[in-house]
């Protein structure tokens, strides 16, 4: 994008000291024999180093040849400002002036040549410290309580079969024993003959009731005897 000129105080104050400086270096030069266009080319020379020398420092500001070399052009540049204000006679110049004049092309051309193949030194990267990284604040450790999960239900264990013993067999009722009743021989030998011919009939011993309900005979007596016959 262009951007518009505008004058400034700075650049008009520049141009206005490089023209004088200029002028008074021609003016030595002339004094000094140069005549004709090499009078011109001192100026030139002078105000090229010198922009030289400075562009090096811009770049390489430790660099100490640059510095000299800028001394030595701005010496040059004020001493022809100097010379030319009425300090110096320009009609009869010294010759130990006309020599420097003489060999200042030489001299420039040395300084150009320094300054143009002198690598510059690069600035040293700036070394970024890194912060030091806080350490993590401990963290609480929370102990969360849980609840004892209810533990799963079993199924209701089936009851083991108990064996019970076997309820003893129910006493058959036996008979109150009967009280021993005197049987005469006589009768138990007739009541003999009877279970006897019982047993022939119908195959089972005589028991007492059939004696006593047949020959009737007291239940004592008839228990007795079906006892005695059995």
């Amino acid at each position: 994008m262009f951007r518009p000129f505008r004058l400034d105080a700075v650049l008009i104050q520049a141009v206005i000291a490089g023209a004088l400086s200029f002028a008074h270096l021609h003016d030595l030069a002339e004094a000094a024999g140069q005549d004709g266009w090499k009078a011109w080319a001192y100026p030139v020379s002078v105000d090229l180093l010198l922009v030289a020398a400075w562009r090096r420092m811009r770049t390489d500001s430790g660099n100490r040849d640059a510095w000299l070399w800028f001394a030595i052009a701005l010496i040059a540049s004020l001493g022809a400002n100097v010379a030319t204000a009425g300090l110096l006679d320009m009609t009869n110049v010294p010759a130990w002036l006309r020599i420097l004049v003489a060999g200042w092309p030489a001299i420039a051309f040395l300084g150009g040549t320094l300054l143009a193949h002198t690598h510059a030194h690069p600035a040293p990267e700036p070394t970024h410290t890194p912060e030091p990284v806080p350490a993590p604040e401990p963290v609480a450790e929370v102990a969360v309580e849980r609840a004892p999960e209810p533990a799963p239900e079993l199924p209701p264990a089936e009851p083991e079969p108990v064996e019970t013993p076997p309820e003893p067999a129910a006493q058959e009722e036996q008979p109150e024993p009967v009280p021993a009743v005197v049987v005469p021989p006589a009768l138990m030998a007739h009541a003999q003959k009877i279970a006897d011919a019982h047993r022939a009939q119908t195959g089972r011993p005589i028991d007492a009731e059939t004696l006593r309900t047949r020959h009737g005979m007291p239940p004592a007596l008839a228990d007795s005897i079906a006892l005695q016959l059995a």
